[in-house]
Formats: C-alpha cells, structure tokens, sequence
C-alpha cells in the first residue's frame, strides 16, 4: 500500500518568480528555488530563431568546439614594444579609436577631446581648432583600433608616432598591439587633453617607448597567458585589478631593463612610473586577449562572441560565424562608485576596447577569482563575486584549462560567450570598467561595471538565423 500523500513534512520546487519560494523560506520550509523563465523572455519572433538555429545545432557545436578551441589555445607573448608607424604601417594622419566604427559627429565628447589632443600631439595642427577642421573635412582619417588588430583602453586614441606593446600569439601566428598605460590622473583614454598630457605622451614615445621595447627584446618575449594564470591566483581579475599581473610583469622585465638602459636616470625614471601604478598591465591583458580571439574568429556556423568593444555611444560585437561584421545597440551607462566630488550625473556612457578581456573569461567572468572587485556591483563581497561568475557560467560554452579560480575548486573561468545561450537566458556579459567624465578634459571620475545591451545579440542571432 503506497504511503499517504500527506504522511510527511512537504517538500516544495518553486518554478519562476521567487516571491513563493522566499514566502516559504521565511516560514522556515525547506524550498528548492528554480529560476525559470521563457526562453528569448517570451518573445516569438526571437523563440523562432533560436528554433531554428537549433536545427542546425550539430554543425553549431561542432564549429563551437572547434573556435573555443582556438580561443583557449592561444599562447600570447609580448615581443617587442615600436612606434606604431613601423609596428603598424600606420599611415599619416589616421586616428584610431575605440570600439565600432563611428562618425565625427556621433562620437562622445570625451572621445573627441582625445582625438583633438592626438592630432596635437603628432603636430599636425597647432591647436584644437584646427585639428577639428582637418577632421571635418576629412584630412584625418577615424578607424577603429580593432581593424588595424589593435585595442585601445577608453578612448582608445592610437597615432602613429605612439609606441606599441607587439604581442605575439605563438600558437596561431598572430599579433595583436596596444598603447602603453598612461597611468593615473589626467590621461589621454579619459578624454584629458592638456599639455601634460602631451607631455607624458613624448615621454613614453622618447624614452619609456624604446627602453620598453629594448628590454622585451633581450627578454625574448615574455608569456603573459602564465602570468595571467598567477595573477587571477593572487586575486586579479585582468580587468578593473591588475595590482598582481602589474607586478609580475615588472619583476620579469626590470633584469632586462638594467641590461639595456644606457641613458641617465631612464632606468630609474621608468621604474618610478611602474611601481607607482597599479594598472598597467590592463593594456598588456588587452593585447593578449586580442591575439588570443582573433583567431577563433571565421569558424563557419560558430555562434561564439569574438569582440566586445564600446565607444562611449556604441557597444558592438562580432561573432566568429559572421567574421568582421559589428552587430552594435546604444551603449549603457556604467554604475559603480565615484571619486570625491562626482557622481553618475557626471560619467559619460561607457567605452573602451578593454572589454575584450571578458571575451577570453577574465573581468567580469572572473569576479569570483577576486572578490575586493565585487564592490563595484553594490554591497560588494565574496558572494556577489560568485553569483557574478555563475551567472556568467550560463551564457559561456565551456571553461578555461588555463585561467583557473581556486576558490571554485580549480574551475576554469567561464569562456566562450555563446549568442544563442545569451538571447535565450536574457543575460548579457559583465564587465567591469573605469568611468569618463562626459566632459573634455576632466577625465577619469570612477570605476564600476557595466552590462552589455541584448540589441546587439539579438542583431547578431538573426543574422545567424538568416
């Protein structure tokens, strides 16, 4: 004879909302909460395409497999550090920006504040004015960093006299390229745009510039995925904290830099700036995340996220399936905290091309590896840093073998944003960021985390669908 239905305490799923489940919880009865809902939010039009990508979904996989492959492979090293004309070819009067491509006349005022100051700074006009005519009328040239394989943080302002971090991917062949970190204060990537920073501009081109470059070269290349690895052990995320990664970086390179430095007090000057910045190597993680997804990019039917980039009005994306083309939406504003004397009235939307270190599992899929970042979300602490995580863990097609979280019993961070997975659940990549003052020449007013828009993965599943 079967037991009576009401022969023992209940046990209850609660399914969706959780307004039952939490009513339960308080009443002290046991709750298992599972937090469904429709997939696409109910949508038809987006439910549709999904159906019909899934009858594709063994050929989706298969390519999947195949770029995540890549993307996880990768083996960056930074080489050498030049002037972009001759790491680039960059030509004469081309500005590199961050981000999508964009007009003049839609960029951010931050961002066009920097591209006036570049054009000073190359001295191919004498002041903003004039270097405002020669855009308008077309004698300089707006590329995204992203065409020419290079990543700019923020503003994400690169000429060709600027020296370049090379950093090579020596799995695939590839190299990717980024600016030196500026430091802090008033910088070129937030939009400042004074004489001193033209100045320290010349100083890294003159001199910071070659004895970099010099002391990677005796280095014979130093490899950043193992240091990315120790650093997300100490705590960094690659992203909004790169106190460890930093350091580590300078321990590798400074031997080398005392071999080579042959000018008074250049030695000395340049380990004055490394030790007194904490971020610096944000560029270096740009740069190896770069060289690490650029090839996972062109895998026929792969529906995997290969680009994350933002310009202060645009966040766009592209997917490996669907090789160059951006899928872009309005970009949002970021929340976070805010330096003494600002607040959110005064951040401008988020930009940059930094976030392509959440395209390779670090930043904000990372939270859980380092905690103290979690802050930026609120209430901040180890357990918003984990929910981070998981809940990126749902949109990712696998893990990390490499950049493993220790607190997560050696999982690998989650890695391989998948369009489809993001459009189904409605959850769109974290990341974390500095925050610009929406204002010229103000520069950096704080630092939080920002949420990709949805339009840019529903833009990108149709395509897939198509």
């Amino acid at each position: 004879m079967s037991a009576p239905l009401l022969g023992g305490p209940p046990r209850v799923v609660s399914l969706g909302l959780d307004l039952f489940a939490r009513t339960l919880e308080s009443l002290d009865v046991p709750v298992v909460h599972l937090a469904w809902a429709p997939p696409a939010g109910g949508d038809p039009r987006l439910a549709a395409l999904l159906e019909r990508l899934e009858a594709r979904a063994e050929a989706i996989e298969r390519a999947n497999t195949e770029a995540l492959g890549r993307l996880t492979g990768g083996e960056p090293f930074v080489v050498d550090c030049r002037p972009a004309w001759e790491a680039l070819e960059l030509p004469e009067r081309t500005v590199l920006h961050s981000g999508p491509p964009i007009t003049w006349e839609r960029m951010c005022e931050p961002v066009r504040a920097a591209v006036l100051c570049a054009i000073r700074y190359e001295e191919w006009a004498a002041n903003d004015d004039a270097a405002r005519a020669l855009v308008e009328r077309g004698a300089v040239k707006l590329e995204p960093c992203h065409h020419w394989r290079a990543v700019g943080p923020m503003a994400g302002i690169l000429t060709r006299s600027m020296p370049v971090f090379v950093v090579e991917n020596r799995a695939h062949g590839n190299k990717a390229y980024v600016t030196i970190n500026e430091g802090l204060g008033k910088v070129l990537r937030y939009g400042a745009n004074d004489e001193s920073v033209v100045a320290r501009l010349r100083w890294l081109a003159t001199e910071a510039g070659p004895l970099l470059g010099a002391a990677l070269r005796r280095s014979g290349g130093i490899d950043l995925r193992s240091l990315m690895a120790q650093a997300l052990r100490m705590g960094d995320e690659m992203h909004q904290r790169n106190l460890a990664a930093s350091a580590l970086f300078v321990r590798a390179l400074l031997p080398h830099a005392a071999h080579v430095a042959d000018r008074h007090h250049a030695l000395a000057r340049l380990g004055e700036f490394l030790s007194g910045h904490d971020q610096f190597f944000l560029n270096l993680a740009m740069a190896a995340g770069k060289a690490m997804a650029d090839p996972a990019a062109g895998v026929a039917d792969s529906t995997l996220v290969t680009t994350l980039a933002r310009n202060g009005t645009d966040f766009g994306i592209r997917v490996s399936g669907l090789g160059d083309r951006w899928f872009t939406a309005p970009v949002e504003m970021p929340v976070g905290l805010y330096l003494p004397g600002f607040g959110p009235e005064d951040a401008n939307p988020d930009m940059g091309d930094s976030a392509i270190v959440e395209t390779i599992g670090l930043g904000g899929g990372a939270m859980a590896a380092s905690p103290a970042v979690a802050r930026f979300l609120g209430a901040g602490g180890v357990h918003e840093a984990m929910a981070a995580t998981a809940e990126i863990r749902e949109i990712c097609v696998g893990e990390h073998p490499i950049f493993r979280i220790p607190a997560l019993d050696e999982r690998g961070v989650p890695v391989g944003i998948d369009v489809r997975r993001v459009v189904e659940t409605g959850v769109t990549p974290i990341i974390n960021t500095g925050i610009a003052s929406k204002k010229a020449g103000v520069g950096q007013v704080g630092a939080g985390v920002v949420r990709a828009p949805l339009g840019c993965f529903t833009a990108a599943l149709e395509a897939l669908a198509g």
